[in-house]
């Protein structure tokens, strides 16, 4: 996929390398393209569960909130790849690595504002800030716990992200919440278009080629949202209620010390941080051919936590790196992290201007919910890949068994645990907590030899 025309085969290497801006550009725009989706999905979602989504009362104020979220979903999304690329003392990896908000933490953050609408998100927020804090001072450690986390404990972990979501992606296809009981809910009228994502994506991802099948689900929203539009299910009414710009409001929502979102979200902080070492890798390794150093992992997670601290204390959501566009760097051979910085530009100016986010709330919640289907699969898809490499013997195997039916239960039946406090309800009701900590302690107390 290397073009001879952006550089010599050792400049597309080099992560310093900065291609002729012709070339450069486009390319940043692709990295943006293939992260685009699913940074701005988690808002959505988080929105929706708090009661200031779709369906909501704010329907007729243009969703202000929702829109604001998924402003500071592209601006910090935006500052945090700069702090990757472009570097801040310790804090960076200067490598090409895209940063965008989290599906990891959403798991934790829906039960923790669920119906609570404007008024969960102090709690979220300042959460949000502390973990990132947290996953900061990971960095100082990152590579010291990598023992704690073999496959089996890694692909448990983000295969629970992917069943847990799997159920938001259904009822989004079905129509959202808010019409669950009425009769429209779940009719074909709502189902059409989010089918609609969902063949015109696979058709893409297999039948096309080079960067269209990096953005497949984009351009299956696209094609979804243009059926949407010719059955009468979008509407343009509130993008004129919106701010030509606007800049981040700190504190936005104020300042609630929730315990139960800061265990959590410093829990999810060490998930993450291994995923970041992962997708390090995966760049060092599938771009330029040789293994990430120890100063580059550090500065990754650094760069991790400062740009989710920094995105909480604005309204953000949790930042971390984005696999897909590893995968970009490793397919079109450019390891230049200034074609990336280019990106995280256009990202930065589009969370500048409100009536971006405004365009992005037109797409119809069954619409959205085509992608997130594909989205959330794909996660899931992504664990079994990583299980694919445990030795399933009887010891792994009780581990494994043991995780998940406890994870995945608390998760089905919540209200097995409604005689316990609201702080335990939230962490374990997320079902990845529970699951995750049992399969990390299972795993350091049985003995290898167990099937003996």
């Amino acid at each position: 996929m290397t073009d001879a025309s952006i550089g010599t085969p050792e400049q597309l290497r080099d992560p310093n390398y900065m291609p002729p801006l012709g070339k450069a550009v486009p390319l940043g725009l692709q990295h943006v393209l293939a992260m685009f989706a699913s940074n701005v999905t988690p808002a959505i979602i988080v929105a929706g569960a708090a009661g200031i989504g779709f369906g909501s009362d704010q329907g007729a104020l243009g969703f202000p909130d929702m829109r604001y979220m998924i402003q500071m979903s592209m601006f910090f999304a935006g500052v945090a790849t700069l702090f990757q690329t472009i570097g801040l003392g310790p804090v960076g990896a200067r490598l090409p690595i895209v940063q965008g908000t989290s599906f990891a933490f959403l798991p934790v953050m829906i039960p923790a504002v669920a119906g609570l609408q404007t008024a969960g998100l102090a709690g979220l927020m300042t959460g949000v800030m502390l973990g990132g804090i947290f996953h900061f001072c990971l960095g100082f450690f990152v590579g010291r716990f990598r023992f704690a986390l073999p496959p089996l404990v890694t692909g448990l972990i983000v295969l629970m992200i992917g069943l847990s979501l799997i159920k938001v992606g259904i009822q989004y296809a079905a129509g959202g919440v808010p019409k669950i009981g009425k009769p429209e809910f779940g009719t074909l009228a709502m189902w059409f278009p989010a089918l609609v994502v969902i063949a015109v994506t696979l058709a893409i991802k297999f039948f096309a080629r080079g960067f269209l099948t990096v953005a497949a689900v984009l351009l299956g929203l696209v094609a979804g949202y243009v059926v949407a539009l010719i059955m009468g299910q979008v509407s343009f009414a509130n993008v004129g209620k919106a701010a030509a710009f606007a800049l981040p409001q700190p504190f936005k929502y104020g300042f609630e010390l929730n315990w139960a979102i800061v265990i959590g979200m410093c829990l999810m902080a060490i998930v993450s941080a291994i995923e970041t070492v992962g997708d390090v890798s995966g760049i060092t390794k599938g771009g330029a051919g040789r293994e990430a150093t120890d100063k580059e992992i550090q500065g990754a997670t650094f760069a991790d936590g400062l740009g989710t601290a920094v995105a909480g204390v604005f309204g953000g959501l949790p930042n971390t790196s984005f696999s897909q566009n590893v995968g970009l760097v490793a397919m079109t051979g450019v390891m230049s992290r200034h074609v990336v910085t280019i990106g995280a530009l256009f990202l930065i100016a589009a969370g500048l201007v409100p009536k971006v986010g405004a365009v992005i709330n037109t797409i119809p919640i069954n619409v959205l919910g085509g992608g997130v289907i594909i989205m959330f699969g794909m996660v899931a898809a992504a664990g079994v890949n990583m299980l694919s490499d445990v030795t399933w013997n009887r010891r792994n195997m009780v581990i494994f068994a043991t995780a998940l039916s406890i994870g995945l239960g608390l998760q089905l039946v919540p209200e097995a645990l409604q005689h316990t406090g609201r702080t335990a309800r939230i962490l374990l009701t997320s079902g990845l907590l529970p699951a995750a900590a049992i399969a990390i302690v299972l795993n350091l107390v049985l003995p290898e030899d167990l099937d003996g």
